[in-house]
């Protein structure tokens, strides 16, 4: 007997846990009992149910009227809760309504439904109190203000700052590309120091090139003549300062005649005429003729070389890569692309960023 008491009261018990379990309680709070006309007031839902129970809590319209007098504005997310290692939850809401009229009214019943049944909290009392207006001294009754601007608050727009200053760098950068792509021009320069020789030293390396390549003793004596001549004319261009390269031989004796002598000039102008006939006469010169004019260039540069004294070296750009290749000059232009779509999406969000901002 004692055993089947026992199992009876272990029944019991259970069955009353689960019926605890099961247990529905809807619970409404105000967050005080009276409030002025115009006012907001926050009503607190608290409904407990089973963990596997389908809960619907009411709900309104915005400024629908629930109850005569008494204005619904919104509601706020539901929290949900899990308690008893998970077998009930608890669901809580804010809502909150607003009265224009000053009564004693009393508030909706938060209905809620739980698996398809109705459950209801207890009504509450609210007190809408109006203002006392001194109707003597009308004077002393003020219009409704205007909006106040917010302050202006650093923080909000460092987000805004900070993509300007993204955007300007972006800007900078994809302006830059897009003009060395369109003038041409190589991306990258180096510059480094290099040495300036003097117009005499020049000159004698290039006419020791012509030595070994010994073009004198070429059948095309105008190819020799021609860079030949064209030695002569950089070497005065750069040791008297007058465009030699511009003029023509009867021009350039003219001008030497006021800085050099006779001498010299008579072999330079030997020389420059047997040239002249070579290129545009098609005049055959022996190799000794040309040989002795090779002689006559080496002594003129030698009687009227200016030893200069020695120079800083001077800089010097150097192109990295003067033409680009095709495959180069695709991906500079997707980069293009790629850089003014982020540029893009830049101004879109700072435009955003402010638009919203300023509201």
């Amino acid at each position: 007997m004692r055993i089947l008491k026992n199992i009876i009261l272990i029944i019991c018990c259970l069955l009353g846990l689960a019926k605890a379990n099961a247990q529905v309680t809807v619970e409404a709070k105000l967050d005080s009992a009276g409030i002025f006309i115009g006012q907001r007031i926050g009503m607190t839902l608290e409904v407990s149910a089973d963990a596997k129970s389908n809960v619907e809590l009411p709900e309104w319209d915005s400024l629908q009227q629930v109850a005569p007098g008494i204005e619904f504005v919104h509601a706020e997310k539901t929290d949900t809760s899990l308690l008893n290692d998970g077998k009930r939850m608890a669901l809580t809401r804010r809502y909150y309504f607003t009265s224009f009229d000053s009564a004693l009214y009393l508030m909706p019943e938060m209905n809620v439904k739980v698996d398809g049944k109705d459950y209801s909290s207890k009504r509450l009392a609210l007190k809408v109190l109006t203002f006392e207006i001194d109707t003597l001294h009308g004077d002393s009754i003020y219009g409704i203000k205007e909006e106040l601007a917010p302050p202006f608050d650093w923080a909000e727009w460092r987000e805004v700052i900070w993509f300007c200053v993204l955007a300007l760098l972006i800007g900078g950068l994809l302006g830059y590309v897009i003009y060395r792509l369109k003038t041409n021009k190589p991306i990258i320069r180096r510059i480094r120091n290099k040495k300036r020789q003097p117009p005499h030293k020049v000159a004698m390396q290039k006419i020791e090139q012509i030595k070994e390549e010994k073009m004198w003793q070429s059948e095309d004596s105008k190819e020799y003549y021609t860079q030949l001549t064209d030695t002569l004319r950089n070497y005065i261009k750069e040791r008297y300062g007058f465009n030699a390269m511009e003029m023509t031989s009867d021009e350039i004796i003219q001008h030497l005649q006021e800085v050099n002598d006779e001498e010299a000039i008579n072999e330079l102008r030997e020389l420059f005429q047997t040239a002249d006939l070579v290129k545009f006469a098609k005049y055959s010169t022996l190799i000794n003729e040309n040989d002795r004019n090779l002689v006559s260039a080496i002594e003129y540069i030698n009687q009227t070389k200016l030893e200069e004294p020695e120079q800083k070296p001077q800089p010097e750009v150097i192109v990295v890569e003067e033409k680009r290749s095709k495959i180069a000059k695709w991906t500079l232009i997707g980069s293009i692309i790629v850089a003014g779509l982020v540029l893009l999406g830049v101004l879109v969000f700072i435009g955003y960023r402010i638009y919203m901002l300023t509201l």
